[in-house]
């Protein structure tokens, strides 16, 4: 059983990477936490604006260049203000943080300090007392930054925000999902109006997200300090020279080439990392090479340390 129940105490914050995770991740749940008479909040992000290919085919061009970006993420924040419209969200709830799209763990290796201090503005004027974000195991970069970046902004934080985490990417993870809303018919067909107002994402991919919204809105329970003490990879020792190891937590955050990484190899070939860190700790390993598949390959790992 979850420990707490929607209310009008309910100071419900909605964290979405773009604009449409917003609905996907948390429409119901929006909407019950109004119904009840709680408030809401919603960080956006980014506006979406490094999404090609729906570009590229709504707009009849090959070339998307600076200023068609802009005129993209333009018009993702305009179908988000009328998805929450949809979900009678009023507008002055929504926080945009203007980050670019594709580029949020970018920001928190390059800023992590003016990172968190965004979202700890939000929280600190808001304070509220349940927190939904992207699960750490989602396979969009985006979206495991974001959950990195909201639990290291969390991390001391008194009193502490329930803290929940909504899949959007992938299916990977077997955790136990440990609420599931119920909603009415009436809150369910105003999620899929405000899935309608997406249309920019509608249109390549019209079939998935309708899937997606269609499908019970299951949040799982974050517990700090659930990770293990070993890294959760055995990298291929072909690709050990160019992989790296991207660090982050209360202490800050680093970057190493994978063999420079103070990681020990232990009996049975296991990686254990070396560096002591205050939790919570949480590990990606990458390359750098550039790719037209946006999607993680290993992703982001909570783990503990010694």
């Amino acid at each position: 059983m979850h420990p707490w129940s929607v209310s009008a105490q309910t100071r419900l914050l909605v964290v979405a990477p773009h604009p449409d995770d917003e609905t996907l991740g948390c429409g119901l749940l929006l909407q019950q936490v109004l119904a009840a008479g709680g408030e809401v909040r919603i960080i956006l992000m980014t506006d979406g604006d490094n999404n090609p290919w729906p570009q590229r085919y709504l707009e009849r061009r090959l070339v998307i260049d600076e200023v068609a970006r802009k005129r993209w993420g333009t018009r993702r924040r305009d179908e988000v203000m009328h998805a929450l419209e949809q979900l009678s969200v009023p507008a002055a709830a929504l926080h945009p943080l203007g980050w670019h799209d594709m580029e949020v763990t970018d920001r928190l290796r390059d800023d992590l300090d003016g990172s968190i201090a965004a979202i700890r503005s939000v929280l600190e004027a808001f304070r509220p007392n349940l927190v939904c974000g992207p699960a750490l195991r989602d396979s969009h970069p985006d979206h495991g930054a974001a959950h990195v970046l909201c639990r290291l902004a969390l991390a001391g934080m008194e009193p502490a925000p329930a803290l929940l985490a909504y899949p959007v990417h992938g299916t990977s993870d077997v955790l136990a999902y440990r609420l599931s809303t119920g909603a009415t018919s009436e809150q369910r067909e105003r999620k899929l109006q405000a899935l309608a107002e997406h249309r920019s994402q509608m249109a390549l991919s019209g079939r998935r997200m309708h899937r997606l919204a269609l499908s019970p809105e299951r949040y799982m329970q974050v517990d700090a300090g659930a990770g293990d003490a070993r890294l959760p990879w055995r990298p291929p020792a072909a690709l050990r020279r160019w992989l790296r190891l991207l660090v982050a937590s209360p202490a800050g955050v680093r970057d190493w080439p994978w063999l420079e990484a103070p990681v020990v190899c232990e009996a049975g070939g296991a990686f254990r990392l070396q560096v002591p860190e205050a939790s919570p700790v949480f590990v990606k390993l990458h390359l750098d090479w550039p790719s037209p598949w946006i999607f993680d390959h290993w992703g982001w790992w909570e783990i503990e340390t010694q």
